[in-house]
């Protein structure tokens, strides 16, 4: 069960797939071919509550990262505002 997770992640992940897995997974949910039809009372909604939950949970965790990229500015040298002193040695070289 953990290698479909981890192959539904890295699916969903990849901008090249990204659209065609959650075209996909809807096709599942409104699809009446499924693992355990609905037809059968409890057992048929199980399989769709588990593609849901893990269509919306990748779906917030990308937004999540998304926004979390947008905040931080990306990382620069900034050692003088940091108040950081950095010792060289200078040698002097003489032209010959």
């Amino acid at each position: 069960m953990q290698w479909i997770y981890n192959w539904y992640r890295n699916a969903i992940r990849h901008p090249q797939y990204r659209w065609w897995v959650i075209l996909g997974t809807l096709v599942y949910l409104i699809s009446p071919l499924d693992i355990s039809p609905d037809v059968f009372p409890i057992a048929g909604q199980i399989d769709d509550f588990v593609v849901t939950t893990l269509l919306f949970n990748e779906l917030f965790q990308l937004i999540i990262d998304h926004f979390k990229s947008i905040k931080t500015p990306p990382e620069t040298s900034q050692q003088s505002s940091k108040g950081e002193t950095i010792d060289v040695d200078a040698v002097s070289v003489e032209d010959s």
